[in-house]
């Protein structure tokens, strides 16, 4: 695969990875000591097929498949810590596809549920809108951030009101009217303007991955088991994409995940079955009192806590790294956002789409120069997932030899920033279309794709990418209902049925919307920034 960048883009992953344990600064020489080797057995990332999967003038499919061979490399390293032995003497060969690579960053355009679609990957209301003085993007997939808009724009709902009002505007002028109504938009920047603003230096300013470990905690032996995570809880307070990327490949590496949801704001019905393999899922009420103390309890039986909430909105419910080191010492937190802790804009809200067009992606995938564009997948969202499932490993790997709380921060318009730094194709890329798999031998099901069983018939979704000494990974046969399981670890999920509002099906629980389960007590939460 020579020419190809992924190996580098591995190193460099892996080095970012390895640097968050210490807090080595933005891109400047590592502090003595950190070793940023892979593992002795794993130096060799085996990656086949034939590139080309995702066209685009930035190096996406090379970086999809660093990001994903990280995480598959972290899982192998764990797994012979722990004293796994996958039949290579503790070490398992990590093997990857490009084309399955490409379908998992792909995921929720492939999923089917009886064989239909489950839903637009963007409302009417999530696109380019061109302003007075240049182009604006908003997302309005959420009916709370639809509503934002609407507010803030003093328009009807029709996209003919809202194109008009928007025209009236400058960019900036309309971004910030959006935002400050609590919507989420940006205007479209280039590359050169983004880094010169406060809210671009401030990404800049950050590793890849952001690290810092509290002491005073043991290390936690975690007996190996047959998978990589096999025996690790992974707590899990992410929506839209990629936290539910980072923790379902958890999942499919053996953990036991459960994830939580506001009652009162359910999943989007793509997302929803998107997110869901590999990990169970509950609703709970943080701003009851009896949901913050279960929330506490299962944070004193997990291993790892994964959240995509903005920086700072969970330390009212005593969720600071300093009260979790205090109240749940040796635990892994990974936090995941659209734009970091720092700056100007560490507390906005943000999606993929989002950053793309901030961060002056949008005009580098331009086709004409004028009109914004896109990546052929949503690469910041699923790339940062699997490095915070990455960084989720190589955290339990160092809490288990050095003990300590461990916190792992990544953000999207991080991923972003590295990726506008690598070097890019000249020609412009052409209008993305969903890869085609490629049929399996047996002229069956595509071959990265299985079926699931679910209450509301057979799901079709991507296969996690990954094989581990020629065993391929696999999400369990079953998907759970959202919000169907009770919020609590062990076996006891199983037999006990979760009280309240009978939940058919995720489908039917998604559709009735947030009024019939609604917590009289709630006090709302903020919301996840990243998807």
């Amino acid at each position: 695969m020579a020419g190809q960048l992924w190996p580098g883009l591995l190193a460099e992953a892996w080095a970012a990875l390895a640097a968050a344990a210490d807090g080595a600064g933005p891109d400047g020489p590592l502090p003595p000591g950190i070793d940023t080797r892979l593992p002795a057995g794993l130096e060799v990332l085996w990656v086949s097929g034939a590139p080309g999967h995702l066209p685009s003038r930035l190096p996406v499919e090379d970086v999809a498949i660093a990001c994903t061979g990280a995480a598959l490399l972290a899982a192998a390293a764990l797994h012979a810590q722990r004293g796994g032995d996958c039949g290579s003497r503790g070490s398992p060969t990590a093997r990857l596809d490009t084309g399955h690579v490409a379908a998992a960053f792909r995921s929720e355009a492939y999923l089917r549920i009886n064989g239909e679609q489950a839903g637009p990957g963007f409302a009417p209301l999530s696109r380019f809108w061109r302003a007075a003085d240049g182009w604006v993007r908003t997302h309005g997939n959420y009916p709370w951030h639809r509503s934002a808009l609407l507010r803030a724009l003093s328009c009807s709902g029709n996209p003919e009101a809202v194109a008009a009002a928007i025209a009236a505007l400058g960019a900036r002028e309309a971004e910030d009217l959006v935002v400050g109504a609590g919507g989420v938009a940006a205007a479209v920047r280039g590359e050169d303007g983004w880094r010169a603003e406060p809210p671009g230096e401030a990404v800049a300013a950050t590793n890849l991955v952001e690290g810092m470990s509290i002491g005073g905690a043991p290390p936690r032996w975690r007996p190996a088991g047959a998978l990589p995570a096999s025996g690790i809880r992974v707590l899990d307070l992410t929506r839209v994409i990629a936290g539910p990327v980072a923790t379902r490949y958890l999942g499919a590496l053996g953990a036991d995940v459960l994830r939580l949801d506001a009652p009162d704001r359910p999943e989007l019905t793509l997302h929803g079955y998107d997110g869901l393999p590999g990990k169970r899922s509950a609703l709970l009420d943080f701003g009851a009192a009896d949901g913050i103390a279960r929330l506490h309890e299962l944070l004193s039986g997990a291993d790892v806590l994964v959240h995509g909430y903005r920086p700072h909105a969970l330390d009212r419910f005593g969720l600071s790294p300093e009260l979790l080191a205090e109240r749940h010492p040796g635990l892994v937190v990974v936090s995941l956002s659209a734009w970091g802790s720092r700056g100007p804009w560490g507390g906005r809200r943000g999606f993929d789409s989002i950053v793309q067009a901030a961060s002056g992606i949008a005009m580098v995938e331009s086709s004409d120069g004028e009109r914004p564009g896109a990546m052929p997948c949503q690469l910041l969202d699923h790339g940062t997932g699997y490095l915070c499932a990455a960084a989720a490993l190589r955290a339990l790997a160092r809490q288990a030899a050095h003990g300590g709380t461990e916190f792992r921060e990544l953000c999207l318009a991080r991923t972003a920033h590295w990726l506008l730094g690598l070097p890019r194709d000249a020609p412009a890329p052409s209008p993305a279309a969903a890869p085609s798999p490629a049929a399996s031998a047996d002229g069956g099901d595509p071959a990265w794709l299985t079926t699931l069983d679910s209450p509301d018939g057979p799901v079709t979704t991507v296969r996690p990418p990954g094989r581990l000494d020629d065993e391929a990974l696999a999400w369990p046969r079953s998907l759970s209902r959202y919000g169907g399981d009770r919020p609590t670890w062990g076996p006891a999920w199983l037999a006990s049925p979760r009280p309240g509002p009978a939940l058919r099906s995720v489908h039917q629980f998604l559709m009735s919307g947030p009024a019939t389960l609604a917590a009289p007590g709630f006090a709302g939460h903020r919301r996840p920034s990243a998807g």
